[in-house]
C-alpha cells in the first residue's frame, strides 16, 4: 500500500509529490537517506512542533483576553470564545455615522458656541439684576466643563448599557436643560439649567459619539473625524445668527424654547440611527485608566489639549463682545460670532483632510501654532468690522484644531483598545480651563484703551504653548518609529542563517543606536517626516 502527500517546498518546487512505503519499511527508507537530508527532515519537524505549541498557547491567551460578559453590547458567549480581529471597514456605514456626528455636534457644541451672543445679550440688557460679568462667564465655561468632567461616568455608562441608552440620556437632559432656562428668572436658575444641565446633557452624548469614528476608518479617519467635527462650526454658525434673530423679534424665552425642541428632534433621530464597533475593536471601556500618567507620550498629550482650551475658549465666548467693545452693534458682533464657527466649520474638514495625508500630529502642532500667531499679529490691529470679519473667518479654521485631531492624536499615543480610556482622562482634565479660562479672561481686560490687549496676549501665547507640546510629542513618536524599525532589523539578522557571521556588526549597530546623543531628539522635533 502506498500514501501519497504533497511535499514540502525544500528548494526543489512547489507542488511535487512524495512516496511513502508501508511503516514497517520506514527503517530501511531511513538508512538509504542521506545523513544531511535525514538531519533537515528532523529540524523541520520540531520546529512544526514547536510552532503548532505557539499557536495553542496564542488561541488560550486570546480567549482568557475576551471582553467579559455583562449588561452592555458584548455577547454573553465572549469569553468563551476567542477575540476576532476585525479590521475598520475604512467606509461604508462609516459614513452614516460621520453625518449622525456631525448632527449631535451641531445640536451640542454648536448650541454651546452661541453662547457668546447670549452673553453679550446679557450683558447688555441686565437681564438679572445684581449679575456680575463674571456669573456670566461661569454660566458658559460651566456647561462645558461639566460636559468635559462627566466623561468617565458617560464612559461607565457606555460599558454597562451600551452607546445608545448613553445617547438617550444625553438627548433627554439637553432638551430639559434648553426648556427649562426659558423660564429661568434669577441667576442661580440660569447656572442650573443653561449651565450644569446643558452641560451634562452634552457631555453624554459627547463621549458616547467621540469615539466612534475612529473604529470605522483607518487612512481616512482624520477626514471623517474633521467632516463630523465640522458640524461644531457650521452649526455655531447657523444658531449664533439664528439665536440674535429670536431673541430680537420673539424674545429670550422662545429662543430657548425654540432651541430645546430642535436639539432634541435631531439628537434622537441620531442616537437611533448611529452604532459603534467596539466589540470588532476590542475597546477598554474604563472610566479611569492611571496607568496612562506614567506615559511620559500622553501627559504632553493632555498639555497639548489643557493648553489649547485656555485659549479656544476665551476666543470663541470673547469675541462678540470685543466688537461692541470697538463699537459695533450687538448684530454686527453676532455675526462675527458666526463666521468665526463658519470658519471652524470650513476648516476642521481640511485638518482632517490633510492630517491624513501629511501627519496628524504634523497637523496638531502646525495648525494649533498658527492659530497662536494669528491672534498676536492680527487680532490686536482689528479694529473694523471689514478686518475683525477677516480674522474671524481665518481663525476660525484653526481654532478648533484640538477638538478634529484629539481622537486621532490619542489613538497614535496610546492604540485604539485604550482610547475610550484615554479620551475620558482627557475630557476630565480640559474640565479646568475650560470652566476658568473665560473669566481669566473677562479679568485680563483693562478699563481703557484696547481693553483686550492682554487677553489677545494670553490667548495667543496659550495656542503656541500647546503647539510646543505638539512638537516635543512629535519628537517621541518620531524615535518610536526609529525604535521599532531598528527592532525590525535586528529580528531579520538573527533570523538570517548566516547570523553568526554577522553577530559582532550587529552588537556595535545596536549598541551606536541605544547611545542617541540628545541633540537627536531636538532634531526630531523639525525634521521633515510624516507623523
Amino acid at each position: 500500500m502506498v500514501a501519497i502527500f504533497p511535499g514540502k517546498d525544500d528548494g526543489l518546487g512547489t507542488g511535487e509529490f512524495l512516496e511513502q512505503t508501508p511503516r514497517q519499511d520506514d527503517s530501511e527508507s531511513a538508512e538509504r537517506l542521506p545523513s544531511g537530508l535525514e538531519s533537515r527532515m528532523s529540524e523541520e519537524k520540531a520546529e512544526d512542533e514547536e510552532k503548532t505549541e505557539d499557536l495553542e498557547e496564542t488561541i488560550e491567551n486570546r480567549s482568557t483576553t475576551s471582553p467579559q460578559p455583562g449588561r452592555g453590547p458584548w455577547p454573553e458567549t465572549a469569553t468563551a470564545e476567542p477575540l476576532i480581529s476585525d479590521s475598520p471597514p475604512n467606509g461604508g456605514y462609516g459614513w452614516v455615522c460621520v453625518a449622525c456626528v456631525f448632527l449631535i455636534n451641531a445640536h451640542t457644541w454648536g448650541i454651546n458656541s452661541s453662547y457668546g451672543v447670549f452673553l453679550n445679550h446679557y450683558l447688555t440688557t441686565d437681564k438679572f439684576p445684581g449679575s456680575t460679568f463674571l456669573d456670566y462667564a461661569f454660566v458658559g465655561g460651566l456647561s462645558i466643563s461639566t460636559a468635559l468632567f462627566i466623561s468617565p461616568l458617560s464612559t461607565s455608562c457606555t460599558r454597562l448599557y451600551g452607546t445608545r441608552t448613553t445617547l438617550l440620556v444625553g438627548v433627554f437632559l439637553e432638551g430639559l436643560a434648553l426648556i427649562t432656562a426659558s423660564w429661568t428668572k434669577q441667576i442661580w436658575q440660569l447656572f442650573l439649567s443653561q449651565g450644569l444641565c446643558f452641560g451634562l446633557g452634552m457631555g453624554f452624548l459627547f463621549s458616547a459619539s467621540v469615539g466612534i469614528i475612529p473604529q470605522w476608518f483607518t487612512t481616512k479617519r482624520s477626514l471623517a473625524n474633521g467632516i463630523a467635527t465640522g458640524g461644531s462650526g457650521i452649526g455655531g454658525m447657523i444658531y449664533s445668527l439664528a439665536t440674535n434673530a429670536m431673541i430680537r423679534t420673539i424674545g429670550l424665552g422662545w429662543a430657548f424654547r425654540i432651541l430645546g425642541i430642535v436639539a432634541l428632534s435631531v439628537n434622537l433621530v441620531c442616537a437611533l440611527v448611529i452604532r459603534d464597533r467596539h466589540h470588532q475593536v476590542g475597546s477598554i471601556h474604563m472610566a479611569f485608566d492611571r496607568s496612562l500618567f506614567k506615559r511620559f507620550e500622553f501627559l504632553l498629550f493632555l498639555g497639548y489639549g489643557f493648553f489649547s482650551m485656555l485659549g479656544y475658549i476665551v476666543l470663541i465666548f470673547s469675541l462678540p463682545d470685543y466688537a461692541t467693545s470697538i463699537g459695533l452693534s450687538a448684530q454686527q458682533g453676532s455675526i462675527i460670532a458666526a463666521l468665526l464657527n463658519l470658519g471652524q466649520g470650513i476648516g476642521r474638514p481640511m485638518v482632517g483632510y490633510f492630517s491624513d495625508a501629511s501627519g496628524r500630529i504634523n497637523m496638531a502642532a502646525f495648525m494649533t501654532f498658527s492659530c497662536g500667531l494669528f491672534c498676536l499679529v492680527i487680532w490686536d490691529f482689528a479694529k473694523s468690522f471689514g478686518v475683525l470679519i477677516f480674522f474671524a473667518i481665518l481663525v476660525g479654521t484653526v481654532a478648533g484644531t484640538f477638538w478634529t485631531t484629539a481622537a486621532p492624536v490619542a489613538a497614535e499615543v496610546v492604540g485604539l483598545q485604550t482610547l475610550p480610556s484615554a479620551l475620558s482622562i482627557t475630557w476630565v482634565l480640559i474640565s479646568f480651563p475650560t470652566t476658568f479660562s473665560e473669566p481669566i479672561g473677562l479679568e485680563l481686560r483693562s478699563a481703557r484703551g484696547n481693553i483686550y490687549l492682554r487677553c489677545q496676549i494670553f490667548t495667543g501665547f496659550m495656542f503656541v504653548g500647546a503647539a510646543l507640546c505638539m512638537l516635543v510629542l512629535r519628537a517621541w513618536k518620531i524615535g518610536e518609529i526609529e525604535r521599532l524599525q531598528e527592532d525590525g532589523r535586528e529580528r531579520a539578522l538573527r533570523d538570517d542563517d548566516a547570523v553568526r557571521e554577522h553577530d559582532s556588526d550587529v552588537g556595535n549597530e545596536t549598541a551606536q543606536a541605544g547611545a542617541r546623543p540628545m541633540t537627536k531628539f531636538w532634531r526630531r522635533m523639525i525634521m521633515l517626516r510624516r507623523v
